[in-house]
């Protein structure tokens, strides 16, 4: 029956499949295809370019007469640096870093509306001439979210070696960052989310902090998604691990 069907990954030979001497095979046609790289750089260079137009006031965005300006507060500025450092940093993680596991993915669910949208959104109001900063706070916390997703990236990369078919789960290394293993089975994504929170408190920001919330709903589902493949595929798959937050979720 069809409920016995199993995808096939693409490294595999129809010829060693231990399917006897006779076999089915159902094509599903995804529709139009775009490589993961070209999707991720997509994703991104979007709402870093967005947010840089209402940052530098390009005219019609507001007032005429507020053309071109800027803004005299720190933190709207700080805001500014650590937004498209963020996006900076996954840019530059999807041209060296990252090693995808499938080549393509369909054109219809690329997410490049939802971060373009978000961004703007956001960036309309942290760079409005009317906004009144709150505090300059949690540039720290930010910083070390960031360090500690990149370090995690590359740990994952480095786990499975080019051309190499072993698999492995992650495990903490001589990084302190990566020591959120022990925890978490996604500690990129607690990282990630961390790094938003941080981003919310400093500007204090409502549709900064719904991005966070829906955010960290799609991750959560993600993680959780990647901790019971973990949890499936090896026998040793440490107990004390959760998905995204320690002991908790």
């Amino acid at each position: 029956g069809r409920e016995n069907e199993k995808s096939l990954r693409d490294d595999e030979i129809l010829q060693n499949l231990p399917v006897g001497t006779t076999a089915t095979m159902y094509f599903r046609d995804l529709g139009p295809q775009l490589g993961w790289t070209i999707v991720f750089m997509a994703e991104c260079i979007g709402p870093l370019l967005t947010y840089l137009l209402f940052y530098f006031r390009v005219p019609y965005i507001y007032s005429h007469k507020y053309g071109f300006t800027s803004s005299p507060h720190p933190v709207v500025r700080l805001a500014c640096a650590c937004h498209t450092f963020h996006y900076m940093k996954r840019l530059i993680e999807t041209i060296f870093v990252h090693r995808f596991s499938h080549g393509t993915m369909p054109l219809g669910t690329m997410n490049c509306a939802y971060y373009w949208g978000f961004s703007a959104w956001l960036a309309y109001y942290i760079n409005h001439p009317l906004y009144t900063p709150p505090c300059d706070k949690c540039l720290f916390l930010f910083q070390m979210c960031e360090l500690g997703n990149f370090s995690i990236h590359l740990t994952l990369t480095n786990l499975r070696g080019e051309g190499s078919r072993s698999r492995r789960f992650p495990m903490p290394t001589k990084n302190p960052f990566t020591w959120l293993f022990v925890f978490v089975s996604c500690p990129n994504y607690t990282y990630e989310v961390g790094a938003w929170v941080s981003f919310s408190i400093m500007t204090q920001c409502l549709p900064v902090a719904l991005y966070t919330l829906l955010g960290f709903i799609q991750m959560t589902i993600w993680a959780k998604g990647k901790h019971r493949a973990y949890s499936r595929e090896f026998k040793d798959y440490p107990n004390l691990r959760m998905a995204i937050i320690p002991l908790i979720l």
